[in-house]
Parts: structure tokens; sequence; C-alpha cells
């Protein structure tokens, strides 16, 4: 009787198995789910729950799509005066009190403590075509004209501008009956309270001014800020050939004055935009000793807050609505399936080597993660696709 031999292989000893790893749909609606259920408390009496009503504004800012629109494309969703009614249970102040909590809680964990970080802070405004009454008219203001309209909602954002980092930190509702002091005092005391050390900060030219200069020279604050080109005395300074800084002493209408340090980097242009010659790129400085190309390349990271609202802009949902706290509310989850989408991107995508951080872009784009959030919300609010016909 022949005896059976059994074949067994072995592995060589330093070999390793890896198991494949699968980015799906599930796990890119929980990262922007958790968020909202652990910030934010609605009491919700019946059938609907609190998951069903944030998967519909989820639904709704992948598709671009407003309460009427959403409530007439699924079946799986409440009708729209639920959903109107159980959203104007927010509360304003409540919402803005853990907007920090909604936009970083689970992204956090890839920010270190205590490390420095290049940080911007921008305005960005909604068109609004209604009228105002006692409810809106501290938030709406009026600015120059765009999209056939000088109204509109504001709102301020705090973001990280390092490389591989540009998390929207927090975003507050524009009042007009605050100063930009008021908003640079509550982001810097946040920034403190996040154990962050603020590397250098990046101001938008409309920061222009004696007030907020002060405030950052007070707090001891690096900062960066483009000069604006007001008056004789500005324009002299910023026409020359070559790199350089100088000083310079601002004042405001009530005759205060701030002693600021201007430095200018000089570009020649070589047929960009169709001018040629050079540019003198000023900027105010405070608390960094870097080369004037240094100062511009970096402010020019500023412009990623700026990429931060083209994206924000894709999944924000439709509303015509005065409702202050609804906007806001919309405004928050937009920023943070942005914020989503850059936390799955380093966390799988990462390259695996010696070295700074690389993330393959290509492999997961921004389109990629809504059309997964999209399609998996698709199939569980199942979308409609029979219409009943008149004739």
């Amino acid at each position: 009787m022949r005896r059976e031999r059994r074949h067994m292989s072995f592995l060589p000893f330093n070999s390793r198995i890896c198991d494949k790893v699968e980015l799906r749909p599930k796990q890119c609606i929980d990262t922007a789910l958790k968020p909202l259920l652990d910030n934010i408390d609605i009491k919700i009496n019946g059938s609907l729950t609190l998951k069903d009503l944030f998967y519909t504004a989820i639904c709704m800012a992948v598709d671009n799509s407003s309460v009427h629109s959403a409530s007439k494309h699924y079946q799986e969703i409440p009708c729209e005066t639920s959903l109107r009614y159980h959203l104007k249970k927010l509360n304003l102040a409540e919402l803005i009190k853990v907007n920090e909590n909604i936009l970083l809680q689970a992204f956090v964990s890839t920010l270190k403590s205590m490390k420095k970080y290049e940080f911007a802070i921008d305005f960005t405004n909604d068109p609004y075509y209604g009228t105002t009454d006692s409810s809106n008219e501290g938030y709406v203001i009026r600015s120059q004209a765009k999209k056939s309209t000088n109204s509109f909602y504001s709102y301020v954002s705090l973001s990280i501008i390092n490389k591989n980092e540009r998390y929207t930190i927090a975003v507050l509702p524009v009042e007009t009956n605050k100063t930009k002091v008021d908003y640079l005092t509550y982001f810097v005391d946040l920034i403190g309270k996040l154990n962050f050390n603020i590397k250098v900060l990046c101001l938008d030219r409309e920061f222009n001014s004696v007030d907020v200069f002060e405030f950052l020279q007070n707090r001891n604050i690096p900062h960066i800020i483009p000069i604006v080109k007001r008056g004789n005395e500005v324009k002299q300074l910023l026409d020359g050939r070559k790199a350089r800084s100088t000083e310079y002493v601002m004042k405001n209408a009530q005759k205060k004055e701030v002693h600021l340090d201007f430095v200018i980097d000089v570009k020649y242009l070589k047929g960009k935009r169709g001018k040629h010659g050079c540019e003198n790129l000023g900027f105010v400085v405070y608390g960094v000793k870097w080369p004037p190309r240094k100062i511009s390349t970096v402010y020019r990271r500023r412009f990623a807050i700026e990429s931060s609202y083209r994206m924000r802009n894709i999944v924000k949902p439709r509303t015509s609505t005065r409702d202050v706290t609804f906007r806001y509310f919309f405004t928050l989850l937009s920023f943070l399936l942005r914020n989503a989408w850059l936390y799955l991107q380093k966390k799988h995508f990462t390259i695996a080597k010696t070295g700074p951080i690389t993330i393959d872009e290509d492999k997961f784009r921004f389109a990629r993660f809504i059309l997964f959030v999209e399609e998996w919300l698709r199939r569980k609010l199942r979308i409609q696709l029979v219409v009943q016909c008149l004739r």
C-alpha cells in the first residue's frame, strides 16, 4: 500500500502577507456622518431618526440640490415639511459653539499637538436674493455686486495651509456688528485651545487696517498681509526693480498709527497674463525673518483656501431661505465633506517611502469621493426610477 505524500509549502521567513485594503462608499459616508451625530442633537419623535435627517442633508450636498427637489427624487426620504420642521430645531449659538468639533473631530488625529502650522483666515460670500427682516438683518452684508446681487451671507474661515494638511478648522457666520479683530481674537484663541502654534498667519488685503496690525503685534503673532496700493507714498515704495525691505507708518482717521515692516519681492512677468516687465509684490511682514522670495512663496499657499471654497461650492445644498441657521448648517456640512475627503486621502493614499509625506492624489480625487457618497445614498434612500405619466 503506497503512502500518500502530502506536499506542504512554507513561506520564506522574511516574507509578509498584506491583506488587500479597499476604500468603499460606506466608509466615505461614515467619515462625514459621525461628526454630525456626535455634535448635533435634534429631538425627533416618530419613526424618523437623526441619522435619516443627516443622510438627507448629505444627499442634498453631494447632489447640489434643495430640500424641495431632494424630497421629490428619493423614496426613502422625509417629506419636505418634515425636513424643514426638524432642521428649524437647529440652534445657531450651539452650532457656532461646536463648529470646530464638527469640522475637525475625526481628522485631528492626523495633526500634531504643539506643532507650528501655517494658517490662513479669509472671507467667502454666498449670494442672497431675498429680503431682510429682523431675523437676518444682522447677517446680510452689502458688498460689490456679484452674480446679479450685492447682498450676501458671508462666512469667515480658519484653515491650515501646510501641504497635505489643508483642513478647514473653523467657520463662523459674519455679523454686521462685529469687527475683523473680533474674528481674529476668536481664531487665535481657538488655535491655542487646540494646542497648535502659529508659524505664520496669512491674511487677505481686506485685513489691512491699523486695528488689525495693532492686535497682531500686541499678541506677537507672525503674519504676512499684502500691501494695499493706496496713496502716493505707498505707490512710490512699490516701484522698483530689486527685492528690498523698508519701514512705513500707517495712520487711520482717528490719527492712531502703527509702525510696519514692508518686504517687497520683484518678479519678471515674462509675458504672463499678457504682461511684461517686472512686478512688485509688497507685504506687511511681522515675526518672520525670511527673504522676500520665500515670503511671497509662503503667501501664495494662502490661495489653497480659495480652492477650498471652490470645492465647498460643489457640495453646498441649494437654498433660498433667509434663515441664518439653515444656511450656516449647510455651510458647515460642505466644509465637513471636503475635510472628510482630505482625511481619507491622507490615510489611505500616502505612498510608503522614506522622506517627506507624498500622497498619490490621482488615486482618490474629490470627484470620486462625491461619486462614492452619492451612489451609496442613492441606494440607501432609493432614488425614484419611475415617474407616473399623465397620459
